[in-house]
């Protein structure tokens, strides 16, 4: 098969933990064709999808190399020529990565294989997608309104404010009981009441960890990694310094995932990243899920195996 993979710029991985990275050493292992190119490089020529993709030869396996793959010269490839096109562009979730994703449903109507489906991506947003399923979240509230913030913090005492475009961890805050700083905090995040945020109820069980709970193919992988915050932090992300223990799912866990798992994936999300904190889910991510190299390392649980099995299956 020839795999191409949407990616952030190959020479910037950190192969030691990245989950791209594992999921091109898996699709070359089993033989397949391996190619990439950025979200730059896609373009509408004569109404057809184009990427100017170069096809790579992984050289490291290891993930100890910085000199890891060696590339042909880029050339234009239509994607539906391709098996399979992963799309695995790290966030920001900006207008370029919307635009990219609808380049990516035009490529799909012309014959094109599209993992995540791209309109799936995009009807996703990773921090909006948890009201769906109200049962599964602790108390939440989404606005830009400085009135209903406040009385959410008069009710719950402690919470957690976050924008809804984020990732690895940025932009969030806590405020406690004594409201110290609130009102800052409300107008940087909310641009003055234009932007629309999330605020949740704080979970003390954050100090156990942020739990990544993976879904794959519409499986649940049966160990998560727990990040669990450092150094005074509030937050787990590994982007933010947490300490990544990889452990099995709980009963809860499993819970939520296996009753997310099949309508996530009827809805073209092969691949999902739960996070969950406690008993209640806290986000679902969908654009580029890591965590794949920390399980596998720690449990010996092949992840990228489990994630190329899912991609086969699908073509």
């Amino acid at each position: 098969m020839k795999i191409a993979f949407c990616a952030d710029p190959l020479a910037g991985f950190k192969t030691y933990k990245d989950s791209t990275y594992a999921m091109m050493v898996e699709a070359a292992r089993r033989g397949h064709e391996v190619h990439a190119f950025e979200q730059k490089d896609m373009a509408i020529v004569g109404g057809a999808v184009l990427a100017n993709a170069r096809r790579i030869r992984i050289t490291d396996t290891t993930g100890t190399e910085a000199d890891w793959f060696e590339a042909d010269a880029p050339a234009a490839h239509r994607l539906q020529a391709f098996d399979a096109v992963i799309m695995r562009k790290d966030p920001p979730f900006d207008m370029e990565y919307i635009y990219a994703t609808y380049l990516l449903e035009l490529a799909e109507s012309q014959g094109a294989r599209v993992f995540n489906r791209p309109a799936a991506v995009r009807s996703n947003n990773e921090k909006l997608a948890i009201t769906q399923f109200p049962q599964f979240i602790a108390p939440t509230l989404v606005t830009s309104d400085d009135a209903r913030i406040r009385a959410f913090h008069a009710e719950h005492r402690d919470i957690i404010l976050k924008p809804l475009d984020g990732m690895g961890g940025a932009g969030i805050f806590r405020v406690r009981d004594d409201g110290m700083n609130l009102g800052a905090i409300i107008e940087t995040l909310t641009v003055n009441g234009r932007t629309t945020i999330m605020v949740q109820r704080f979970i003390p069980a954050i100090a156990k960890g942020d739990k990544r709970i993976l879904l794959i193919g519409g499986a649940v992988v049966p160990f998560c990694l727990a990040r669990i915050p450092q150094g005074g932090e509030v937050r787990g992300n590994l982007a933010a310094g947490g300490l990544g223990v990889a452990q099995p799912i709980s009963a809860r866990d499993r819970e939520i995932a296996e009753a997310l798992a099949p309508v996530l994936a009827q809805r073209g999300l092969l691949l999902v990243g739960l996070d969950v904190i406690g008993d209640f889910m806290t986000e679902i991510n969908v654009t580029s899920p890591t965590c794949f190299q920390e399980i596998t390392q720690q449990t010996g649980f092949n992840v990228p195996a489990l994630f190329m099995d899912a991609v086969e299956k699908a073509i």
